[in-house]
């Protein structure tokens, strides 16, 4: 058999990580540049729309109406992380579940706005909805009893909304993981392991969780943040890590850590709750209408979408009476299908 020459083969494809073949590289990450665009432009869409709303349900009504801006919008989605911090303390969740939800909460609002979506809701629904996901899941009864104020529709409303806007993808991938790998991998260093105290990983593991309330992992990997959390605790060590896992990119990597660091201290603690009232306070006038249970735009809302459910109703009902008319309720396409099922001659006796 002929050889085949060796310039006829297919190249072979460079591996990548598991991380860099997920749905978390590929459609969630961003430059901090990109994130701004994104919500400015999801905000000023959303004001324009609010605003036409108010409009055509009382001209001039939306004059003295102070819209929320992008970084008001996202103040307040960061405030709603913290409850999600303290409901997962409540239930006492495992990480997984608390990281996950956040970042849920985060993706939802880098499509929606809170002036459509209220972040209370949302978050009750991104965290129910981690549990599920992690397989870590409670009753709806038992979740929403436990929390005040809330109904167990209060979440089943939003989930699908939630599941849609997170695109149905799930999985994500955490800096506390590749967190506890650097601590595994430096447990081997010479000099090192005296000097390894839990006290350590844990104040680490806090840097790790300071990051939520900030955008570092729309813009790096669960890695990089866990490095750089490490590198705030222990920051001889992880120059140490660095050399050794990546002796060519040292000089890039460091660069990348320093930014994260500098983010975690600068923004990765809560919003003051004063701040956030005034937000809150605003939020209440200028909320989309048609979201507001009893409002005219709501009722409008929802008249035009009963009007067009029954519209499809009565086209089905149509078109299903057109085919009981023609003797055959299943269509022509399958009454010609199963009239080809004849042709077949199943008498296979042999003749002998």
């Amino acid at each position: 058999m002929p050889s085949v020459p060796t310039n006829d083969l297919p190249a072979s494809q460079p591996k990548i990580s598991l991380y860099e073949g997920s749905t978390q590289f590929k459609n969630w990450r961003y430059s901090a540049d990109q994130l701004k665009h994104i919500r400015r432009t999801l905000n000023e869409a959303a004001v324009a729309a609010i605003r036409k709303t108010f409009e055509t349900d009382e001209p001039g009504s939306s004059t003295g109406v102070a819209f929320l801006n992008a970084d008001e919008e996202l103040l307040l989605v960061k405030l709603y992380i913290t409850k999600i911090t303290q409901l997962c303390g409540h239930f006492r969740f495992p990480e997984e579940v608390e990281a996950t939800a956040i970042t849920y909460l985060k993706r939802f609002y880098l499509k929606n706005t809170v002036m459509d979506w209220h972040p209370k809701n949302v978050m009750l629904t991104a965290l129910f909805l981690a549990t599920k996901t992690t397989n870590n899941p409670i009753s709806l009864e038992m979740y929403t009893t436990h929390i005040p104020k809330t109904a167990p529709n209060d979440v089943l409303d939003l989930e699908f909304l939630v599941a849609q806007s997170l695109g149905f993808e799930f999985a994500v991938w955490h800096a506390y993981r590749a967190l506890w790998g650097i601590w595994l991998d430096v447990q081997n260093f010479p000099g090192v392991t005296e000097k390894l105290e839990t006290s350590l990983y844990d104040a680490a593991l806090n840097h790790v969780r300071a990051s939520r309330l900030t955008d570092v992992e729309l813009i790096y990997s669960p890695s990089q943040i866990a490095l750089s959390a490490f590198s705030l605790v222990f920051p001889d060590v992880a120059s140490q890590w660095m050399a050794l896992k990546s002796p060519h990119e040292v000089s890039t990597l460091s660069t990348i850590v320093d930014d994260i660091k500098s983010i975690i201290t600068t923004h990765g603690h809560p919003p003051s709750v004063e701040s956030v009232r005034e937000v809150d306070r605003r939020l209440r006038l200028c909320k989309n209408p048609e979201k507001v249970v009893g409002s005219k735009a709501y009722l409008a809302r929802k008249m035009d979408a009963e009007r067009s459910a029954a519209e499809k109703r009565n086209k089905k009902a149509v078109e299903v009476q057109k085919a009981m008319e023609d003797g055959d309720p299943f269509g022509n396409e399958l009454a010609e299908k199963r009239g080809l099922a004849g042709l077949v001659d199943y008498d296979d006796d042999d003749d002998d």
